[in-house]
């Protein structure tokens, strides 16, 4: 992950993506498998703070790694 700004409180979207190193779609796949997996839709526009940026970077980099036990999906 980019250094971070601290003098930024909120990142777009695109801010996010940018300063994580990924596409927006991989952002996007990301909030859809970790938040929004109960059948609610992402809002059309999201603002992100540091910590979440860094709890998405987690999510990026254990995606496929079996040693982290995953919450399930909400049904």
């Amino acid at each position: 992950m980019r250094l971070l700004r601290a003098d930024k409180e909120f990142y777009s979207e695109v801010e996010a993506a940018e300063v994580l190193g990924m596409s927006l779609e991989r952002l996007h796949l990301l909030l859809s498998e970790n938040i929004f997996n109960d059948g609610s839709r992402r809002p059309e526009q999201l603002n992100f703070r540091a910590t979440d940026l860094i709890l998405i970077e987690f999510w990026d980099r254990t995606l496929a790694d079996n040693k982290v036990v995953r919450m399930p999906k909400r049904c």
